[in-house]
């Protein structure tokens, strides 16, 4: 029987609610009973004849009962057997009045109070115990939602929040290890994919060439190359991908970094202009970070608006707040729709009809945003004016 009261949630809230109501009735029970006996029918009166020798001369009963401020009537039978009926006028007495909780008219509010107070009394250590459990739970699977899959939840007590929160521990370890099992696969199958890349790309560089190869050959030979050197981009992103996903993972030293002399670097490679906002001090861009992945993700937002916007247009400016570093890179080209600009940094998502255009494979942005959040910072899209694009990360200082 205690098995089953610990066990069963439900049971200890209905056994609470249970005595809360019985306390209810009996206190309303007690309350009426007090009130029922103050206003109880007063039992009949006897009156009693004497004559001057104080001897009986005839006795009395009330004919009907009465209250303060009433008539009293009795009929009086004498000792010859006479009768006659006197009549007493009404009397008027003033009885103290009870206190608030007895009296009839507002006792029953105090009562109610009362009671209300003691069944929440009682019931609070109950319900706020389960609530601190249910938001327990809930903070941990919404830190679980974010990507944090190593969050676990208590699994305090035996009941039906405890069997949740065991079998949402469960089912977060299996999807914690088909995850890392799949990145693992992912990450080695890329790594292992170089060395064929580089045996195709050795042997097609060794492929004799004369002036009597073909034309034919010679597309057959470039578009080979094209492919080779996609397909060594893609894995090279893979692997970056698997190792920013990896919180653990050492992604290489941190130093200070001038984004001004980097973003020139990265706009003298692809022939975009280079500015900076009006009243930016040249020390506000010098952020914490690691260069390499900094330099990675300003040439993916680069390279992404040339590939949608074309090389004219292709802007890139520098400007700081209180609190970060702000790198914007701007495009001329069909911009992105305001629904899918948060969608746009999923992994391997692409706009619709982007993968009849030119390259890419939805890799890039995503990179972009890992590379961010790993350096305690953000990006996200929004509109230009004028028409395109205009993608912003921003870096603590």
């Amino acid at each position: 029987m205690i098995r089953l009261f610990v066990r069963h949630l439900y049971l200890r809230i209905w056994l609470a609610s249970l005595a809360g109501v019985a306390v209810v009735v009996i206190a309303a029970g007690w309350a009426w009973q007090i009130s029922d006996e103050q206003r109880s029918t007063p039992l009949p009166r006897e009156v009693t004849l004497r004559d001057d020798s104080h001897q009986i001369s005839g006795r009395g009963t009330s004919l009907r009962t009465s209250r303060p401020g009433e008539a009293l009537e009795f009929e009086i039978t004498l000792e010859d057997g006479r009768k006659f009926t006197m009549e007493l006028g009404p009397r008027y007495e003033r009885r103290p009045s009870p206190p608030p909780w007895l009296h009839p008219q507002t006792g029953i509010f105090w009562l109610l109070g009362m009671v209300g107070m003691a069944t929440g009394i009682g019931l609070f250590p109950i319900v706020r115990r389960l609530t601190q459990r249910l938001e327990s739970l809930q903070r941990g699977v919404q830190r679980w939602g974010e990507g944090d899959l190593s969050a676990r939840v208590p699994e305090d007590g035996q009941d039906e929040v405890a069997d949740l929160a065991q079998r949402f521990n469960d089912a977060a370890t299996r999807i914690e290890q088909l995850i890392r099992s799949h990145k693992s696969l992912l990450a080695n199958a890329s790594h292992e994919l170089r060395s064929p890349l580089t045996r195709i790309r050795m042997s097609l560089e060794l492929l004799p060439v004369g002036a009597a190869e073909s034309s034919a050959n010679t597309a057959a030979k470039a578009e080979i190359a094209r492919s080779i050197v996609e397909l060594d981009q893609l894995i090279d992103e893979i692997l970056l991908a698997s190792r920013l996903d990896a919180r653990e993972a050492d992604m290489g030293t941190v130093e200070s970094v001038d984004l001004m002399g980097l973003a020139a670097e990265e706009c003298a490679h692809t022939g975009a202009e280079l500015g900076v906002a009006d009243g930016t001090a040249l020390d506000a861009l010098t952020v914490r970070g690691v260069p390499r992945l900094l330099r990675r993700a300003v040439r993916n937002l680069l390279e992404n608006a040339r590939r949608y916007g074309g090389s004219a247009g292709v802007e890139v400016e520098l400007s700081a707040d209180a609190r970060h570093a702000l790198v914007r890179v701007m495009d001329r080209g069909p911009g992105v729709p305001e629904a899918l600009r948060e969608r746009i940094f999923e992994p391997f998502y692409r706009l619709p009809g982007a993968s009849e255009r030119e390259g890419g494979v939805g890799l890039g942005l995503a990179l972009v945003k890992s590379i961010a959040l790993r350096h305690g910072g953000q990006v996200h899209c929004e509109g230009r004016e004028g028409g395109g694009a205009c993608f912003v990360i921003a870096l603590p200082h």
